[in-house]
């Protein structure tokens, strides 16, 4: 009995002494992944489409109704 007894004492002493061994706390998450599309390259697509349609506007209204 007495065996049984110093055998549960060493296995609850190394059960905690393997637990306290594991290592530190898990790395921090990884950030979110940017957005899919730039915003910066479809605006001045934007800009160019609409300071043309602008100089098409002016003209047309510009232009003498015959």
């Amino acid at each position: 009995m007495q065996n049984k007894n110093m055998l549960a004492s060493f296995l609850f002493f190394f059960v905690g002494f393997v637990s306290m061994a594991q290592g530190s706390t898990p790395p921090p998450p990884m950030p979110p992944p940017p957005p899919g599309l730039p915003i910066d390259g479809g605006i001045v697509v934007l800009f160019i489409v609409a300071l043309g349609y602008g100089i098409y506007k002016a003209y047309k209204l510009s232009k003498p109704v015959s």
